[in-house]
Formats: structure tokens, sequence, C-alpha cells
């Protein structure tokens, strides 16, 4: 799918990984970029058209979708992480605050826009994962659950989806120099690199990006023997 020409719809649009989805969209020539966030007026790009979503609230995703009919593409980046050990005593609770956000926010907009897409001849969905759908670590532990979740609800919606023409790309990347990685003094990817080679991938018609080199060298071993993922 291209960019040019499209309606573009980014949740999480107001900072980060988001705003610079939004703000290549509409360098790339998009004809009109939606920039969703809880609060529309913490969205500051010039250019976009800014709209107010909690991706956790089915109903309110619903109805954007009736209001927002011209779209073309939706751009699934809203996320959330906490970090603490897997079995803490508040894991459980924060498990479920990330899995409303990073997995059911996912299924909300793909039920909601599933229709409008189909509607404008087919379009796409974005879904932003991560390393982490593949590999655990004991900080993010129980955000990997939730990436992993996404992952795989990701290639069941590509499926759901692929008689009616719509391409779905899952985003596989390790970490980017947003304010959702502030505080770990790791490399990280620059937000522009991986939005470059994420549109890029959509334009070729791809299913899946693996972002950066620790990402692939990730999934390359999980055939490894014994698999990286049971590795600490």
């Amino acid at each position: 799918m291209n960019i040019q020409n499209a309606t573009v719809l980014v949740t999480g649009a107001n900072r980060g990984l988001g705003a610079e989805f939004a703000r290549q969209a509409l360098a790339r020539g998009a004809k009109k970029v939606y920039a969703a966030a809880r609060d529309p007026a913490t969205v500051l790009l010039e250019g976009v058209v800014p709209v107010g979503l909690d991706v956790t609230d089915a109903a309110a995703v619903a109805a954007l979708a009736e209001q927002l009919d011209d779209v073309d593409l939706v751009i699934n980046n809203a996320g959330v992480a906490n970090t603490g050990s897997l079995l803490g005593a508040e894991s459980a609770k924060s498990l479920r605050w990330m899995l409303e956000t990073n997995v059911f926010g996912i299924l909300n907009l793909s039920q909601g826009f599933a229709p409008v897409l189909q509607r404008q001849g087919g379009g796409a969905f974005i879904n932003v994962l991560s390393v982490a759908s593949w590999k655990s670590n004991p900080p993010l532990a129980a955000y990997a659950v939730t990436k992993a979740a996404a992952w795989n609800l990701t290639n069941g919606v590509r499926d759901a989806l692929r008689s009616q023409g719509t391409q779905v790309l899952g985003v596989h990347v390790g970490f980017i120099d947003t304010d959702l990685t502030r505080g770990f003094d790791l490399p990280k990817l620059s937000p522009a690199t991986v939005v470059e080679r994420t549109f890029a991938a959509l334009e070729a018609g791809a299913s899946e990006v693996l972002v950066d080199e620790l990402t692939r060298a990730v999934k390359q071993g999980l055939t490894a023997e014994p698999p990286l993922y049971t590795l600490g």
C-alpha cells in the first residue's frame, strides 16, 4: 500500500513513535492524517487532524469508525508498559492494565475499522509489536506477555481480512528512543528510522518487518537448539 494520497489514522500520536508516524505520513504525501490521543489537545503536530480516542473503549472506537469513514490506513501504535517481576504482588493488576491497551486496543481498532477499510478497497493495518513478542526478560516479562499476544492477534486478523484485500503489517523492533524506554541504558533506534523502515515494508506489500539487527537475531534464535526463548 502506498502512503501517498492515503487517509491515515495513527493511535498514540501525541508523542514519540506515533508523532513520527504522523509526521512521515504527511511528508510522504498522505491526503489526511488523523492523530489520535486520549487528550487531543496534546497533539501538537501541524497539518494533522487531532481526534480524541481511548483505544481500550470499544464503544468509543466503534463511534469513531463511523465518523472517520475515509480512512485507508490504521496504525495501531498506542502502547503501555510497566516493569516488575512477573510473580510480584501487583503483577496481575499490571498485566491486565497492559493487556487492555496492547492487545484489546488493537482488537477494538481492528473490529471497528475493518469494515471501513473494506469499503475503501482494502487498505491496511500497521500493528506496532516488539522483539518482546519472542523473547522475555525479567523486568519486562509481563509486557512481553502482551506483545506475544498482540503478535498472534495480528496474525489472526491478517487471516481474517485476507479475503477483503486488507494488508496487515506486524512491526517487530527492539528498543526505540521514546518516553517508554526512558531509564533503560541500552542501544536504541530513533523513531525516524523505525518509521522509515516500516513504511518501506508497507509499500513493498510485506506482512512483517524486522526493523533492527537485534530483532532479526532473536527471531532466528527461535529455531536454535536450545531455543533462544528458553535461555536466561
